[in-house]
C-alpha cells in the first residue's frame, strides 16, 4: 500500500488529496486540502513529522525527508511546506521549511533547517544549503543558491497559477 502508518503514526488527508498509486507516503505525514502527489514521490515521515499545506503539488520522484530527535536536538527537525508550493521533479527536500507560494525548480535540494520564505523561485538544479535563509520576493540560482533579483509581477502570478493547475490536474487524475 502506498500510504501507510510506521509505528503509532498514520498518514492524515486532508479532502480531495491525490497520491499517485506509485507515490510512497510513510508515517507522521499531514496532507492539507488539494494537495497532490505525483508518481515516485516518497514522503518519510517515520522519525519526525512532514506537514503540507493547501494546494501544494509535490513533483515526480521527489523525495522529503526529516531529521529525528537526538539529545542535542531534542524536537528533531520536521519538514513543514506551506500553501500554493510547486516542488518540482525529482527534487530533494530534508528538514527545513517553504512557506507559501513558492516554486522549488527540477532537481533542487533545499537541506536542514533551511528556510524558503514565500513568495520565491529557487531555480532547476540549485541547492539551498543547511540553515541558509532565503528572502521573500527574489530568485535563487545556483549551488549554492544566490539571490539573483526580485521575481517580476509575472513570475508572482505564475506561483499561483502553478499551484491551481496541479489542483485541477489532480482532479482530473482523481476523476479518471
Amino acid at each position: 500500500m502506498n500510504v501507510r502508518q510506521f509505528k503509532q503514526n498514520a498518514p492524515q488527508l486532508a479532502k480531495n488529496v491525490y497520491i499517485d498509486p506509485t507515490a510512497l507516503v510513510i508515517g507522521s505525514v499531514s496532507l492539507a486540502e488539494d494537495v497532490s502527489i505525483w508518481p515516485m514521490a516518497v514522503l518519510r515521515g517515520d522519525v519526525n513529522f512532514i506537514h503540507i499545506g493547501a494546494r501544494t503539488n509535490i513533483q515526480d520522484g521527489t523525495i522529503i525527508h526529516v531529521n529525528h530527535k537526538t539529545e542535542k536536538n531534542p524536537k528533531g527537525d520536521p519538514t513543514i511546506i506551506g500553501e500554493d508550493v510547486t516542488v518540482g521533479h525529482q527534487a530533494v527536500i530534508h528538514a527545513c521549511t517553504i512557506h507559501d507560494r513558492v516554486l522549488i525548480g527540477i532537481s533542487a535540494t533545499v537541506l536542514d533547517n533551511a528556510v524558503v520564505e514565500s513568495d520565491i523561485i529557487v531555480g532547476a538544479g540549485s541547492l539551498v544549503p543547511p540553515n541558509k535563509i532565503l528572502e521573500s520576493g527574489f530568485l535563487y540560482l545556483g549551488s549554492p543558491v544566490k539571490k539573483i533579483r526580485p521575481l517580476s509581477e509575472e513570475e508572482l502570478h505564475h506561483l499561483r497559477y502553478s499551484a491551481e493547475h496541479y489542483v485541477k490536474l489532480k482532479n482530473e487524475h482523481r476523476n479518471h
